[in-house]
């Protein structure tokens, strides 16, 4: 299990997301790349939009960067970072050996939850940032399956004024979450070798979405029981079996 790695987190998480799921994986001296989306865990960068597209062409820099040092790469996303790994290997399927996410995918029928319908909506989202307090935040997605202490460090980030101003952009820009008119245009541009991992009792993201999405695309699909949105973090160990078997080609 030698093909580079890049692991690409979701909103309203940080690279921390990983951990438990690296931890499972043990990929040793396999090369692995876990960056924070820009503004995510740090201030914004000069110019940068934040906008879905990019964030896009931000993350095929990144894909492209492991590309040049080890070859084609698997990429894997959770939550919005599963959206972005999917439009990477959309414009630049050179550079993909296998893609595979978590608890999102670009859909055409998908047209978001509340919470993003609220984050898409101007005055509104803004109140919900401003209102919304870290210590909450920790609690909420402790109590979805997040484990404490990295819904603990994802809270703190949370006061970064950045990341909840890159994260209204990035709805916005996606109208909350719909992709029918763009994005999912593209789907028939995917690599064949893909594959989807999903928390069966995801609030956000149900798993109809992807039995639905598997059944249009071929794609296969492993659920996760006992896991919600964050099944990466609460079930790391079932997960690193799926992408193994994936990887190497066995089953998924």
């Amino acid at each position: 299990m030698t093909t580079a790695k890049l692991f690409l987190h979701g909103v309203p998480d940080s690279p921390a997301i990983w951990r438990p799921l690296l931890a499972a994986l043990d990929l040793g001296g396999t090369p692995v790349a876990v960056p924070a989306l820009p503004g995510f865990t740090a201030p914004l960068p000069a110019g940068f939009a934040a906008t879905k597209e990019v964030y896009a062409d931000w993350a095929v820099k990144q894909a492209e960067a492991l590309f040049a040092a080890h070859g084609p790469i698997d990429i894997v996303g959770h939550d919005w970072g599963a959206l972005i790994a999917q439009r990477v290997a959309m414009l630049r399927p050179d550079l993909i050996r296998s893609w595979a996410i978590s608890n999102a995918v670009i859909e055409s029928d998908y047209r978001g939850h509340r919470i993003a319908r609220i984050w898409n909506t101007p005055i509104l989202g803004e109140l919900f940032m401003a209102l919304s307090r870290a210590d909450k935040l920790a609690a909420a997605l402790a109590a979805q399956g997040m484990p404490a202490d990295i819904a603990a460090e994802e809270a703190a980030q949370w006061k970064n004024r950045d990341k909840r101003r890159a994260i209204l952009k990035l709805y916005r820009s996606a109208k909350g979450l719909s992709f029918a008119q763009d994005w999912a245009l593209d789907i028939p541009k995917l690599p064949a070798r893909g594959a989807l991992i999903w928390g069966a009792g995801d609030p956000y993201v149900e798993l109809a979405v992807a039995q639905r999405y598997a059944a249009a695309t071929g794609t296969p699909l492993t659920v996760i029981d006992g896991a919600g949105h964050w099944a990466i973090a609460e079930r790391p160990g079932a997960v690193a079996a799926a992408l193994r078997a994936f990887w190497d080609g066995t089953a998924i």
